[in-house]
């Protein structure tokens, strides 16, 4: 099996960097073999530029607006997500974390919580709290469950089932309590568990939709920046869906 890269945000000017040299290498060798016609020199600009970001011309016009040296407050970087998502749909507001990437050996994914967004993240949250018709019935017809400690022995059961989901209550991300109808009740208005990457430092996680007010996203983002613990913190980016990564001051 072959090694698995991990690229962090901070890290993608460089890869892009290396693409293209990558590309221009291509290129010379077809050239030298007269496998590519020649093309105006305008065409080949616009081509290379759109080749070299893998998106399309919107997406380059998008990007344009964002300085890539420079440090955003969130408020000046929620009023660039805005501009800059290029979806039809009503994409994610994306927040992506780098974390302290000193960890011990194979705890990389040991950092973990969760964190009540005071305006939700613009998603509905199917939380079931489990009972024996799920054990007898074990259908994944949700995207959280909650347990109450007597019920987890019960659960290892269907544990084959729900670990590969990550979808097992356990007591680091809220999903365990002595009242699991008060935790379900809790989850569906917002509350939501983020943790970093098995392999690398790194969390992913949303604060809400484009459409929301920019008010409503920065209060989300103080949130889950408190969650996490701004002392961890060594870099972080925030972005649409579909759109430019913008980089934050911390």
């Amino acid at each position: 099996m072959g090694k698995i890269k991990t690229v962090k945000m901070g890290d993608l000017e460089a890869e892009e960097k290396a693409r293209e040299k990558a590309e221009v290498k291509r290129e010379q060798k077809k050239a030298a073999k007269g496998e590519i016609k020649e093309e105006k020199p305008e065409t080949k600009i616009k081509k290379k530029e759109i080749k070299k970001a893998g998106r399309g011309k919107r997406y380059l016009e998008v990007r344009s607006l964002v300085d890539t040296k420079k440090k955003y407050s969130i408020a000046q970087a929620v009023e660039l997500v805005k501009k800059t998502s290029i979806s039809k749909f009503d994409g994610a507001v994306e927040v992506h974390i780098n974390v302290a990437d000193n960890l011990p050996a194979g705890r990389q994914g040991a950092l973990r919580g969760s964190v009540a967004l005071p305006h939700g993240a613009g998603k509905q949250v199917r939380v079931r709290v489990a009972d024996d018709e799920l054990i007898a019935n074990p259908k994944i017809d949700f995207d959280i469950l909650v347990a109450s400690p007597e019920m987890m022995p019960k659960l290892a059961k269907i544990a084959k089932i729900l670990g590969p989901r990550g979808l097992m209550p356990n007591p680091k991300n809220g999903t365990i309590g002595d009242d699991p109808e008060k935790l379900a009740l809790r989850l569906r208005s917002g509350q939501q568990s983020w943790k970093t990457e098995t392999a690398a430092p790194i969390i992913h996680t949303i604060i809400g939709k484009v459409s929301f007010e920019p008010k409503k996203l920065e209060e989300n983002f103080s949130a889950l920046t408190k969650s996490v613990g701004t002392d961890k913190i060594k870099s972080l980016f925030i972005k649409a869906t579909m759109g430019p990564s913008i980089q934050l001051e911390l």
